[in-house]
This record gives C-alpha cells, structure tokens and sequence, in this order.
C-alpha cells in the first residue's frame, strides 16, 4: 500500500500561521511582545467630570435673585445709614459697581429702612455714571417713593441702557428736609475702610459737589471726597434690573 504525502501550499501556510498569530492577540487583549512577556494593559480612561461641576460652595449671586447686579449679597446689607440733610443734602453720593458681564439696566434697586412722614423732600434722583464721569442715565424725582414703603425697591431709570462689562458709578442725589435718624438706607455698614487701597478716580465710596439740584451730565471722578464718608454716611446697597 501507498501513502500519500498532502503537501500544503506555502501560501495556504502562511495564512494559517497569520490567524493562530491573531488569535493569541486577540485572547490576551493585547500586542506580543518580543520574548513572550505578554500583553501590555492600557490605563482606563479619566473619569467623567460631574454634572454639578464639583461639590464646592459657591455664595449667592444676583441671578439667584432675579436681579442682574449687585454693589454686594443684600445678606450682608444688614447696617443702617442715616445722615443730616445738611450733611448730604444737594451733594452726589457714589457707590462704584463693576460689571463682569453685558446687561441691560433699566432699574436701580436701593434698600429703603426708614422713612421719615414729616420730610420735606424734592429733586431727588439716582443715576448712573460711567468710568469717565459721563451720566447714562437717571431716574425722575423719587421723592414720592423715599416717603412710604421702607423695603428694597426698584426705581426705573428714564432711559434704559446697555452696559458693556466694566466700571460704573451709582449717584444718588437728596434734597429737603428730614429727621437724621428717620430717613435711613441700607449699607455694607462700611465707611472709612469701603475705600482700602483705592485712590481716586476710582473710591469705590465717596461724594462729589455741592448745592445740586440734578445730577449734572458729567462729573469729575478725580474730585471724588470722603470728608462726607468719613463721619458716618456708610456704602448705600444697591442692585440693578
């Protein structure tokens, strides 16, 4: 009897040897290393930033009041400021905002604490300043609106505006008569120290002029005061809207 010797074709050989070579890859989950020292793991992949953005404290904000600004958390607006109408009567008093973000201003929000039903009041107004001293806009007379109703409140600008990020000045402008510890408005309770390292043009507290009955169309920020600040008048709170 013959035997028959099946010679397989060199090529159908190699391709036998590709798929074994293959296959060892593929059950050891990596490449074969030269000596048969085995597959290399890869490192797992970074895991997923959270939704939340991480578990850190993070304190109030504006938006978180339906408001768009604020000169501080009205959290901490806790003090009550009074002055003589001849202490600041026809002067304007700043308080310096600075904006992170655009908005549209249509609104000044201050904390009236205490009204006075006997004051004599007129020509009374809030506005708003730029970084050059340049009115944007201002409320009419609010005389009626600082004589009821001690709570925050939005007074309406005559004229909304746009206001890029930057530095802006709240002015606010008092005239007549009234009782020093009646008419009263919330602040920071800071006065002398609101203006730490801070020169002017840029306090961040202070007074300007006298004798004003309309808050002019431009004023000097170098002439920024704090003889006024200095006896009292602490940072009014205010917000925008």
């Amino acid at each position: 009897m013959r035997t028959r010797t099946t010679l397989v074709p060199a090529r159908l050989a190699t391709a036998l040897a590709a798929a074994v070579l293959l296959a060892g890859c593929s059950a050891s989950g990596g490449t074969p290393q030269a000596g048969g020292s085995g597959a290399t793991a890869s490192a797992p992949a970074p895991p997923a930033a959270s939704a939340g953005g991480g578990a850190g404290y993070e304190g109030p904000r504006p938006q978180d009041q339906n408001l768009l600004a604020w000169t501080g958390d009205p959290g901490d607006a806790g003090h009550v400021t009074a002055q003589s109408s001849a202490g600041v009567g026809g002067r304007v008093t700043l308080v310096r905002i600075v904006l992170r973000e655009q908005i549209t201003w249509s609104n000044v929000w201050i904390g009236l604490a205490g009204v006075d039903p006997k004051a004599q009041l007129s020509n009374c107004r809030l506005g708003v300043y730029d970084a050059k001293g340049t009115l944007l806009s201002a409320t009419e007379d609010i005389s009626p609106q600082l004589m009821t109703d001690a709570v925050a409140k939005p007074l309406p600008l005559a004229k909304p505006f746009t206001a890029a990020p930057g530095t802006y000045f709240i002015a606010l402008l008092l005239n007549g008569n009234w009782a020093t510890n009646a008419l009263t408005f919330k602040s920071t309770g800071a006065g002398i120290s609101v203006n730490a390292g801070l020169t002017p043009p840029n306090l961040r507290y202070s007074t300007l002029l006298t004798d004003q009955q309309s808050l002019p169309a431009t004023v000097n920020l170098a002439e920024q005061s704090t003889s006024t600040i200095n006896t009292g008048w602490a940072s009014q709170w205010y917000a925008v809207s």
